[in-house]
C-alpha cells in the first residue's frame, strides 16, 4: 500500500509531467446524489422477486435475468434515463479534478458529471461514448472524457448485462484498445470503485491483459471497510480479509492503494495535491514608480535575477506587465529559459498584459479583475513587491489599489502571501497586516520585511522562503 504522503508527491509529479490520468467509478457520482448500481436495479430485482441485498455479487446478471424475463430491456434502459439525466450539480471532487491539468479521463459512470465539471472549468471537452467517436476530436482539446460502459442518453447501447459484457470485444473492441494504452503510458488514479461495483473486475481484467514486466504503477484510494450497525462480527471480519485480498491483487497488477476511513478525505486528498501542484507556480505582483530607498537600476537588476533564480528553481512565473517591475520579470525569465534549453512556453511562464482601453460591454475595472482572477487561479504563491504608482491627478506617488485586489484574490484562492515588506509602499502594509493578523502562522516574512539595504541579501532570503515552501 502506498502513503498518503507518497501518493499526494506522486500524483504532484505526474501532474508536472502532463501524465496523469482519472479512472471513475460509480462511487465519485454517488455524493452529488446519483444512485450505485445496486440502487439502480432494485427495482428490477422486485419485480423479479429477489433480494438485491443477496444478489448484489452478480449484478450484471441479475439485469440479465431481467432482460431474459421480459424479452426486452425497455425497463433497464428507462431506469438509466431517469435517474442520470437528473440535473444535479457536479461535486468538489469533481470541480477540484476539472482544475487540475488532466487531459485523459475513463469512466465506467453514464452520468455527465465529469464534462459537466471540465465544461464549467472553461475547458474543451471531447466526450467518447461510442466507438465511433474515436476516429474523431475536436480542435484544440483541454480534455477527453473516456465512457467505455456508454452514456444515459443512449441506453440502448449502454453495457448493463451479460450479453453487453460478452459483446464487449466484438462491438466496443476500440475502447479496449484505447485504454490499454493508456494503462501502459500514463499513470492512472482510480476513484470511486467498491466491491459492490460489478465493473472492477471487467477493469482488474483490463489492467492485467495490459501487464508486462515493464508496467506502469497506478494508484487507487478505497474506504477501509467500515463494520456496519448490527453486523455480525464474523461477517464484518470477513470482508476485511476480502478487501486485504484485493488489495493484495491490485498491487499484482501493479495498482497500489491507500486506505481512508471517510469518503471525505478523499477531497481533503485532492485539494492538498491540487495545493501542492500549484504551489509550482508563483504569481508575481508588481508596481513600481519611486523605487526609493534603491535606485531603479539597482530593481531592475534585482528584479532580472531573481525571476532568474525562481525559473532555475523549476517554478512557473505567471504575472502582468507591472509598470517598472514587469519587464525585468519577463527578461530574466525569459533569459533563464533560454540558457537552460527551455522552451518558453506556458508551462514556465505565463504573460497577462492588461488591456488600457475598451469598447466592449465590460468596462476597464471589470476586465482588469477577470483578468486578475484568471492569473492567480494559476499560482499557488503570490509575490508582492514595491506596489505604487504616479497618481495623474494630483502628481503625487500613492500606494497601488490593484496590489490590494491582488492580494485579496490570492488569499480567498488559498495561496500563500509573501508580500516583501522590504520594498516599501503596499508591500510593506501587506506584510505588517499578515505579520498583525497571524494569516500565515507557520511562514515567517521577518526576512523580508525589515529594511535590507542590501538587495542580494533580500533576494537570498526570498529565495530561502521559496526553496522551504517546495519541501
Amino acid at each position: 500500500m502506498v502513503t498518503k504522503a507518497n501518493l499526494i508527491r506522486n500524483l504532484v509529479k505526474e501532474l508536472q509531467a502532463d501524465n496523469l490520468a482519472i479512472f471513475a467509478g460509480a462511487g465519485l457520482s454517488m455524493p452529488a446524489g446519483f444512485v450505485n448500481w445496486k440502487n439502480l436495479l432494485r427495482e428490477v430485482a422486485e419485480e423479479l422477486e429477489l433480494d438485491i441485498d443477496k444478489e448484489e455479487s452478480d449484478l450484471v446478471a441479475l439485469a440479465q435475468y431481467h432482460v431474459n424475463s421480459k424479452r426486452n430491456r425497455t425497463k433497464i434502459n428507462q431506469l438509466i434515463i431517469e435517474e442520470f439525466s437528473k440535473n444535479i450539480a457536479v461535486t468538489e471532487n469533481h470541480r477540484i479534478l476539472a482544475r487540475l491539468p488532466i487531459n485523459t479521463f475513463w469512466t465506467t459512470n453514464y452520468d455527465n458529471l465529469i464534462e459537466k465539471s471540465l465544461d464549467n472549468a472553461k475547458k474543451v471537452v471531447d466526450v467518447k461514448h461510442d466507438p465511433d467517436q474515436l476516429l474523431t476530436s475536436p480542435k484544440r482539446r483541454d480534455a477527453v472524457v473516456y465512457k467505455m460502459h456508454g452514456d444515459y442518453q443512449h441506453p440502448k447501447d449502454a453495457v448493463i448485462i451479460k450479453d453487453d459484457y460478452e459483446r464487449y470485444a466484438l462491438k466496443r473492441n476500440e475502447f479496449y484498445i484505447a485504454l490499454r494504452g493508456d494503462l501502459l503510458t500514463k499513470k492512472f488514479l482510480f476513484l470511486g470503485f467498491s466491491f459492490a461495483d460489478p465493473n472492477i473486475d471487467y477493469i482488474l481484467g483490463r489492467i492485467r491483459a495490459s501487464y508486462t514486466e515493464n508496467h506502469q504503477t497506478h494508484y487507487c484510494i478505497l474506504r477501509r471497510v467500515q463494520k456496519l450497525s448490527g453486523e455480525d462480527l464474523a461477517d464484518f471480519e470477513y470482508r476485511e480479509k476480502k478487501q486485504k485480498y484485493f488489495i493484495e491483487d491490485l498491487q499484482r497488477v501493479g495498482v497500489e492503494t491507500l486506505l481512508v476511513k471517510e469518503y471525505s478525505e478523499i477531497t481533503d486528498i485532492l485539494k492538498e495535491v491540487e495545493s501542492a501542484f500549484k504551489k509550482r507556480t508563483i504569481f508575481i505582483s508588481g508596481a513600481a514608480h519611486d523605487f526609493s530607498p534603491y535606485s531603479k537600476e539597482e530593481v531592475e537588476k534585482f528584479i532580472f535575477e531573481l525571476s532568474k533564480e525562481i525559473i532555475r528553481l523549476d517554478f512557473r512565473i505567471v504575472t502582468g506587465f507591472g509598470l517598472g517591475i514587469g519587464s525585468s520579470v519577463i527578461a530574466g525569465a525569459i533569459e533563464e529559459l533560454l540558457l537552460s534549453g527551455k522552451r518558453i512556453t506556458e508551462d514556465e511562464l505565463i504573460l497577462r498584459p492588461f488591456p488600457q482601453t475598451t469598447s466592449g460591454e465590460k468596462n476597464l475595472l471589470e476586465l482588469w479583475s477577470a483578468y486578475r482572477n484568471d492569473m492567480i487561479s494559476f499560482a499557488g504563491i503570490s509575490l508582492f513587491i514595491f506596489g505604487n504608482k504616479l497618481d495623474q491627478k494630483t502628481g503625487e506617488v500613492i500606494d497601488s489599489n490593484g496590489m490590494i485586489d491582488e492580494f485579496e484574490i490570492s488569499k480567498k484562492n488559498n495561496c500563500v502571501l509573501l508580500p516583501v515588506g522590504a520594498t516599501g509602499s503596499m508591500s510593506k502594509k501587506l506584510a505588517e497586516k499578515i505579520i498583525e493578523d497571524k494569516l500565515q502562522p507557520a511562514i515567517s516574512l521577518e526576512s523580508i520585511t525589515n529594511e535590507i539595504a542590501d538587495l542580494d541579501i533580500l533576494k537570498k532570503n526570498i529565495l530561502d522562503i521559496l526553496k522551504s515552501l517546495k519541501k
